[in-house]
């Protein structure tokens, strides 16, 4: 590829450089708007700017105007009221797509000069999740950045081509910048402009190119299913995965596919890239990057994308090995106290990650009459093949008799919650605070909704019936059946919702039940009214057959 430095982007207009399509901007149109910018950000005298676009084309183009003003900039990880709040004192201009703000095309003016950037005075902020706590800003300097794409096209740039980047995380962090934006850029790779949050989404534009990577999240990855065309693609050049574990289940079923693993990237937006790995337990460091330890095993970060003689002391146990690589033990800012025992919840949670029931998990304090450890599970296939089988109890104590020779035993979760899979936020974060509301939150007691489209005169819904769903428990302890009245009590609450139904339940009619609907069950219900007959029709299918069907009778309040 032809290589041109990050500083050096402005320089030289190359018309026969794309970049990006719908619409299509090469590199001379980028630099001539991007010129364009910066003389509009001179002329308003902006120093400080906030940007939040989502046209990944448009974000280059304001950065590099910004940057090339002088003008430093920060990039909001959304545009809430008190995301403004919380920074309206650290800017001078709001640059997004809403509504109030100050649009990219009002900016434009007779354009600048073009000049390399100075490496060390162009300036961007980026927001922490505040998954730990309150949100704050990191600087970073166009050298840490320039750095780091350069070392990610020495490790991948061979491998991946002329190939276009296809995204489904945010330009809005720093994962999403570097891998999505900054190095496509570089390298003169062209990018899309959207970020691509669905699996299908992802699908549909990686078949409009002939060589493609992806750049995605672990949400993303693992709800990729088998609806999806594998053979097309699997032309994928490479697979990159960050901002959060990924499931060795979900690598394993994207190498099994794909026939490639994943390349996973430690990073934050502090540390920038860190380390990478690919079908391994074991990271491998960044060239360049020197990793030590604390006296109580924290990870110590020497790298040149962060400022010169700063030493970044994270909060990440780890374990290295004779090859320099390490393993990950979990956060230490996570230790709690029970009765003045001291719990490392992320010791925990591996060895629990451990048993093959479990696919991911999370441990939480459960704040009632006395504190206990509660723990959030998405269970593995062979996990819901045993609550299936043997029960919720009998699958909760035995993943608390695994854990037994981890902990003394007022450290064994009392209270669980098995979920579909764990709420991420957009930053493929879940912050402890949520953990802990969920593990307080009752049981669930409605199915969850997957989709809902109305076809003539009839619904049809798409859901899937909770693992840990209220009504299992004592039907039947082990083997959790849903019940038909709760099966008749859905149908008739969500054609409340869709349908002007009469409000007074008068009877059944015809009612069947031909097949067990079970825990993780996904079944498609229909609903049709025949208001003539005051009688609701419903019927609940999954992918092999009937389940149940009936007429639900219903009269007007004055009948």
């Amino acid at each position: 590829m032809n290589w041109i430095p990050l500083e050096h982007l402005l320089l030289e207009a190359l018309p026969a450089r794309e970049l990006t399509m719908a619409p299509a901007l090469d590199h001379a149109r980028f630099c001539e708007q991007a010129l364009s910018v910066a003389a509009g950000l001179q002329a308003r005298d902006v120093k400080r700017l906030a940007l939040h676009l989502e046209d990944a084309g448009q974000l280059a183009v304001a950065l590099f105007g910004a940057w090339r003003a002088g003008v430093s900039v920060l990039l909001p990880a959304d545009l809430q009221a008190q995301t403004r709040e919380r920074w309206s004192n650290d800017v001078d201009l709001w640059l997004s797509d809403q509504v109030g703000d100050t649009h990219l095309d009002e900016l434009h003016a007779a354009p600048l000069s073009p000049t390399a950037l100075d490496l060390d005075t162009c300036r961007l902020s980026l927001c922490t999740s505040g998954s730990s706590g309150e949100p704050k800003l990191i600087e970073k300097r166009l050298r840490q950045l320039a750095n780091e794409v350069k070392a990610l096209e020495a490790l991948w740039g061979a491998d991946l081509g002329t190939s276009c980047i296809i995204g489904s995380v945010a330009t809005q962090h720093i994962y999403g910048l570097l891998f999505r934006v900054l190095w496509p850029l570089c390298a003169g790779r062209s990018f899309v402009r959207k970020q691509l949050p669905f699996p299908e989404d992802l699908q549909r534009t990686s078949r409009e190119h002939p060589t493609f990577a992806w750049v995605a999240s672990p949400a993303l990855l693992k709800r990729m299913g088998d609806n999806l065309d594998w053979p097309a693609l699997s032309s994928v050049r490479r697979v990159f995965s960050s901002g959060g574990a990924l499931p060795a289940e979900a690598a394993r079923s994207l190498q099994q596919r794909l026939g490639q693993w994943p390349t996973e990237i430690l990073g934050s937006s502090e540390t920038g890239g860190i380390a990478w790995r690919q079908g391994d337990s074991l990271w491998q460091g960044f060239e360049g990057v020197q990793l030590s330890q604390d006296s109580d095993g924290a990870l110590l970060i020497e790298s040149p994308y962060l400022p010169v003689g700063h030493v970044e002391h994270t909060a990440d146990a780890a374990r290295f090995s004779a090859d320099g690589r390490f393993e990950l033990l979990g956060r230490l800012d996570r230790i709690v106290k029970l009765e003045e025992k001291r719990i490392s919840l992320p010791q925990l949670e591996h060895a629990l990650a451990a048993h093959e029931w479990v696919s991911e998990v999370r441990l939480g304090v459960v704040q009632e009459n006395r504190a206990s450890l509660g723990a959030l599970v998405v269970l593995s296939e062979s996990g819901l093949h045993a609550l299936r089988n043997q029960g919720r109890r009998t699958l909760t104590e035995q993943l608390r008799r695994h854990l037994r020779p981890y902990c003394e035993a007022i450290a064994l979760p009392r209270r669980w919650r098995l979920l579909r899979q764990l709420p991420l936020n957009a930053q493929g974060k879940l912050p402890q605070a949520e953990v802990e509301a969920l593990l307080l939150a009752a049981r669930p007691k409605e199915p969850e909704l997957l989709s809902q489209q109305q076809v003539g005169g009839e619904w049809h819904l798409d859901l899937i019936i909770p693992a840990d769903l209220a009504y299992f428990s004592g039907h039947f302890p082990q083997t959790p059946v849903l019940p038909g009245v709760v099966q008749v009590d859905w149908a008739l609450s969500l054609g409340r919702r869709l349908l002007d139904l009469p409000p007074r339940f008068a009877g059944m009619e015809v009612l069947k039940f031909q097949q067990l609907v079970r825990p993780g069950d996904q079944v498609a219900l229909t609903l049709h009214f025949d208001a003539e007959r005051s009688k609701l029709y419903f019927a609940y299918r999954n992918t092999e057959a009937a389940c149940s069907s009936g007429r639900i009778v219903l009269e007007a309040a004055h009948a």
